[in-house]
């Protein structure tokens, strides 16, 4: 928990509370307009409260996030003066234990086979204008004499 105490957090958790209490202020403000006959504020009235949600939402994932993450973990708190370049070599190696849930990575068994270009008269062509134009690279397009 004194992770969550560190004066970036304390920052955080003081702007989720004044954006909060903002965003569900003004949302009641609109709600007292559309009350009183202003047919636009009812939009908004429902529309305040949804930033406020989505404040919170932010900041409780984030909160998550920290807590779950281990305590030395430099992916946690971000630092101003950065680790040492022996720690960032050592962060930078994959931990025994994955932290996150990995999507997995598809990979065909079959290789695949090349294309030579003889069958295909128009790709022989087109890679002979490609080679063109690495061996001219000051050449534009038009220039080509094929």
């Amino acid at each position: 928990m004194k992770r969550l105490w560190t004066p970036a957090w304390i920052a955080r958790h003081v702007a989720m509370v004044v954006l909060v209490v903002g965003f569900l202020g003004l949302g009641w403000w609109q709600l007292s307009r559309a009350a009183g006959g202003n047919a636009l504020s009812w939009g908004y009235a429902v529309e305040w409260p949804v930033f406020a949600a989505f404040v919170l939402f932010v900041w409780w994932r984030e909160l998550r996030h920290t807590l779950r993450s281990a305590p030395g973990d430099a992916s946690a708190e971000p630092t101003t003066t950065g680790p040492a370049p022996a720690d960032r070599v050592a962060a930078a190696t994959p931990s025994a234990t994955p932290t996150g849930v990995r999507r997995p990575v598809r990979v065909s068994r079959t290789p695949a086979t090349p294309v030579d270009g003889a069958d295909d008269a128009d790709l022989a062509a087109y890679n002979r204008y490609l080679a063109w134009l690495n061996a001219n690279p000051g050449a534009r397009p038009g220039d080509y004499p094929g």
